[in-house]
């Protein structure tokens, strides 16, 4: 076994992120082994899950290790990751799921965000005080690689980021300081989205 190989094995944030992804496997939130997730594994690496790998069927040996102190080509799923692990130290999870509401979700609204109001578990969520009250979820529209980075960069300037959003037909992106955290904001992110979709389809029933 080479020494690569092993060190995955053996580590316990692999064997975590595998064992994640079987559980949101099972809520149907990734079709067709869509979906990326990754880990945290030093200050410029990280482990990576394969793109053509079902998720629900993940070992510590299927996942890749990616430093970008020494960047190869990169799609734009792979860089936002690498993005928000630089942009602050704190964040050791990042996972990208294709659930059905949620696409649906960043298809039906038009605007470049939406705002939940009233829901006790947007508390979860929140990243700043404001947002306990009125949490923005973004939605981004498809573009390149740079042009999605320059504009989540502005977005986190501006606190329009509560540990998640949305591109368009393309995913639902939540990170967090660790995988349980990571995997309660994925899990009260598609709660809000799933509530969002009732209250829209009953309001336009009743008008």
């Amino acid at each position: 076994m080479n020494q690569s190989l092993q060190t995955h094995q053996l580590n316990p944030y692999a064997i975590q992120l595998c064992t994640l992804g079987r559980w949101i496997t099972q809520r149907q939130w990734l079709p067709s082994g869509s979906g990326l997730f990754s880990v945290r594994t030093s200050e410029h690496s990280a482990l990576f899950t394969a793109s053509d790998k079902d998720k629900s069927e993940l070992s510590p040996a299927d996942l890749v290790s990616y430093d970008w102190a020494n960047p190869n080509e990169r799609d734009t799923a792979t860089a936002i990751h690498q993005f928000l692990y630089q942009l602050k130290p704190q964040h050791k999870v990042v996972l990208q799921t294709h659930d059905l509401q949620a696409t649906v979700f960043s298809r039906l609204i038009k605007a470049d965000q939406h705002l939940f109001v009233g829901y006790e578990l947007q508390q979860q969520v929140a990243a700043t005080a404001a947002q306990r009250s009125c949490c923005p979820l973004a939605i981004l529209d498809p573009q390149s690689t740079e042009l999605t980075l320059q504009e989540l960069h502005q977005r986190f300037e501006r606190d329009t980021l509560a540990y998640a959003f949305l591109i368009r037909g393309h995913g639902l992106y939540v990170w967090g300081d660790s995988i349980d955290s990571a995997k309660r904001h994925l899990e009260t992110w598609q709660f809000l989205i799933a509530c969002e979709l009732e209250r829209i389809k009953a309001a336009n029933q009743f008008n």
